[in-house]
């Protein structure tokens, strides 16, 4: 099914790209070029191969459109004619570099370490040589005529097309469900065809399609010099070579072939765009309502922004195939406020801040009732990069390891706020100070990777310092580092904090750290806001089951060590799977048939504190097991 939704969206988005003026363009060039190949040579084959002595090299005329060339045969027949085998050569030889690519590409991911060496070498130092002197030297090799120039084309785009491939794979190959796959014996077919491909068919087409104009250009090339094609045959590098010498005396007949070999060119480049628009990762989205099936979170604050920085209701973000990852919570962050956002992996907490960012990845959609931040619609008016600051989990995620770490911060202060170059580079100096990066205008002019960890966070919080923040969203920022370090992390938030006044989401799965930091935590689960409570009252004090035992499942020094962790049996809801009742009702112990029945709403739990849950913890630990039960059935009816 993923799959399918995928294939959906994407014929979606290229039925959408196709009706821009750029796809109407390609497609009827597309359309015009297969035409004439398919049907000029019926039409116009005997014209063009018809010799006629008495109109030897004439110029052009009504009944010979671009002249004649030395024995008397229709020019512009010719070059009709001559598509056909232009094209068919030209697509042969891009199947021989494309598939040779893939080969190549591919297989240092799935054989031995020293032959996949070997291979990655033997590609880099095929990329390295001239392209022009590698193709003549292949031409030679294969001889002259159709076969060889194909052969040598082909092959000649088989290094550059290698390479593209072997850097996708390369970030592919070292993911986890690659490896969950060797793992589990998957074969070396089936791990390229299933796992690497469908992963890096996309920008391999682009590519494949975009080059598809330099074999033409080539394979003409060869032609014109004599080395492609050969009498009686002829394709438009030997109609040129031809008429090149006529040039004065007749140019339309000699520019014609060119002609032809550049729309040709520019018409595989209208098709590469076309794709590579319909496939773009951050193409615009329209934010369309989706299907209700769960009620929206209601905030209890009347509507407006009730003096609150970040106010959202009914925020969802959906993804092909009816999967919603974020299922209409309503949520809001005062000014200088520090909130806690928790739950496990796959609740929805890191595409919430994503999208009050407006960063969530294609094909993902973001709706909402209301998404204002400082009085301004975020939808129209995102504050990324000004006043609303993001710290992300994996700071070399973050930061480009090719270039300097201060030259990346001074381009937010240039793109964002307009500062000249001298201007950024002395405030990316200063804010990397002011997160106590020792020796500032020296560490400013050094790359990601002479940084240790915790400098590499430090740098990207100064990088979201860079502008004005009145919100800082940190998802997950100490969760690689060690705990001396992650302290230091923690210590500087709230030094930002103060000096700033700035507000604070902090995403965690480190309960510690959001009592530490925070003084009001959200707690998601299967895409829904389950509980709202201040951090004074998470550890003992929290109403919702799913809470209790994400605490309870947290040691402290003063858990005797003999007790037993709380767990929670199963697992959560994958997005799409979510049903009619609590999320949580099949892994909870007190779920009672209205829990399976009917979603609770988020309602307010006494002051400063919200739950969605039908019976709260206080509430049935009131009641003994019997009358509980007694209440739920009535509940129920």
């Amino acid at each position: 099914m993923p799959h399918q939704d995928q294939d959906t969206s994407l014929r979606h988005r290229l039925g959408r790209t196709l009706r821009t003026p750029i796809g109407v363009t390609a497609l009827t060039a597309c359309l015009l070029v297969a035409l004439v190949a398919v049907f000029g040579p019926v039409l116009l084959g005997d014209q063009a191969a018809r010799i006629d002595t008495d109109a030897i090299n004439q110029g052009s005329s009504a009944a010979h459109l671009l002249g004649t060339d030395q024995l008397g045969r229709d020019i512009a027949a010719r070059v009709v004619v001559a598509t056909r085998l232009t094209l068919r050569l030209t697509l042969l030889a891009a199947v021989i570099g494309v598939g040779g690519g893939l080969l190549l590409g591919v297989a240092p991911a799935v054989v031995g370490r020293r032959l996949g060496r070997l291979i990655t070498a033997t590609v880099g130092v095929l990329v390295a040589f001239p392209g022009l002197l590698f193709l003549l030297f292949l031409a030679t090799i294969f001889g002259v005529g159709s076969t060889g120039a194909v052969f040598a084309v082909g092959l000649a785009m088989v290094p550059p097309m290698a390479r593209l491939v072997q850097n996708l794979t390369a970030s592919i190959a070292g993911s986890d469900y690659v490896a969950a796959a060797r793992i589990l014996g998957v074969g070396r077919f089936k791990l390229v065809v299933r796992h690497l491909l469908p992963n890096i068919a996309e920008p391999s087409v682009l590519f494949a399609t975009q080059a598809a104009g330099g074999i033409l250009v080539a394979f003409s090339g060869l032609s014109f010099l004599g080395l492609g094609v050969q009498p009686p045959e002829y394709d438009w590098g030997r109609l040129l070579n031809e008429q090149l010498n006529r040039i004065y005396v007749n140019p339309v007949a000699a520019l014609a072939p060119g002609a032809a070999v550049v729309l040709t060119g520019l018409m595989f480049g209208l098709v590469g765009e076309v794709l590579a628009q319909a496939g773009g990762r951050r193409a615009p989205q329209a934010r369309e309502a989706t299907p209700q099936q769960v009620k929206p979170q209601d905030e209890t604050a009347p509507e407006g922004d009730g003096g609150a920085l970040v106010r959202a209701r009914d925020l969802r973000v959906t993804f092909p195939g009816g999967r919603r990852a974020v299922r209409g919570i309503s949520l809001s962050i005062g000014v200088g406020e520090a909130v806690g956002l928790v739950g496990e992996s796959g609740s929805g907490k890191s595409l919430t801040a994503l999208a009050l960012a407006d960063l969530v990845p294609h094909p993902g959609r973001v709706c909402a009732g209301t998404l204002r931040f400082d009085g301004h619609d975020l939808r129209a008016d995102p504050r990324l990069g000004t006043e609303l600051a993001m710290v992300f989990q994996d700071p070399m995620a973050s930061l480009n390891p090719a270039l300097r770490v201060g030259r990346q911060l001074a381009e937010v202060a240039e793109v964002h706020l307009g500062a000249t170059c001298a201007q950024a580079t002395a405030r990316a100096v200063d804010r990397l100070g002011a997160v106590r990066i020792p020796s500032p205008e020296r560490r400013a002019r050094q790359r990601p990777h002479e940084y240790s960890g915790g400098m590499r966070q430090r740098a990207v919080i100064a990088m979201g310092l860079m502008g004005e923040p009145k919100l800082i969203v940190a998802d997950e920022p100490t969760t690689a580092l060690d705990v001396a370090v992650q302290q230091q992390v923690l210590d500087l938030l709230a030094e930002v904090r103060e000096d700033s006044g700035a507000a604070l989401l902090l995403i965690s799965h480190d309960l510690a750290v959001v009592a530490q930091v925070c003084e009001r935590v959200l707690v998601m689960y299967g895409g829904l806001i389950v509980e709202d409570l201040p951090v004074a009252q998470l550890v003992g004090g929290a109403a919702h089951p799913y809470t209790r035992a994400l605490v309870g499942a947290v040691p402290t020094m003063a858990t005797d060590p003999g007790t037993e962790l709380a767990t929670i049996p199963g697992r959560p809801p994958e997005p799409g799977e979510a049903g009619a009742g609590c999320p949580f009702a099949p892994r909870c112990e007190r779920a009672r048939k209205r829990c399976h029945d009917d979603a609770p709403e988020l309602a307010g739990f006494g002051p400063g504190r919200r739950v969605a849950c039908w019976y709260p913890v206080d509430a049935v630990t009131a009641v003994a097991p019997a009358q509980a039960t007694s209440h739920g059935a009535e509940a129920t009816s």
